[in-house]
């Protein structure tokens, strides 16, 4: 079992483990150098975010999301420990919080794409580049409790 909890400045190590792990099992569409630019990149910052954490009973740290308001920014899960309900427990977190949510996927990772539509997440547009401007088209989605 697990729990969902902020995280703290010790996990640092941990998150950038579950980033690298989730990425090499489920990117394998990114270009090498633009995977270490990611890194890099995030390595500067994801450390430090307020992220929330699905634990496991001695508190070890086995996913993660960053939410932005009611935008989830990112989240990935230990590729051990996938298909166990952490990423659905971490969307369901967020839920909570913000009824209405949206998320960008790259379309080239069908294993999210194909977890987002099981949740009831809908399309909502269509990005030919991601966030930093590289091109890896993303799916702009939205779910709402409501329907709304």
């Amino acid at each position: 079992m697990w729990k969902i909890r902020k995280s703290n400045p010790g996990d640092g190590a941990q998150v950038m483990r579950i980033w690298r792990d989730a990425v090499d099992a489920t990117h394998d569409f990114l270009k090498p150098e633009d995977r270490d630019a990611i890194e890099a990149e995030l390595s500067g910052f994801l450390p430090i975010a307020p992220l929330w954490l699905a634990t496991d009973i001695e508190d070890r740290p086995l996913g993660f999301m960053l939410l932005d308001g009611a935008h989830m920014e990112a989240l990935f899960i230990d590729p051990a420990r996938r298909g166990q309900g952490i990423g659905r427990a971490l969307v369901r977190h967020a839920l909570a919080l913000h009824p209405i949510l949206s998320t960008d996927v790259n379309e080239q990772n069908a294993q999210a794409v194909g977890f987002y539509d099981r949740l009831g997440f809908t399309r909502t547009g269509r990005s030919e580049r991601d966030g930093q401007g590289r091109l890896y088209p993303l799916i702009h989605l939205r779910f709402s409790r409501n329907g709304a």
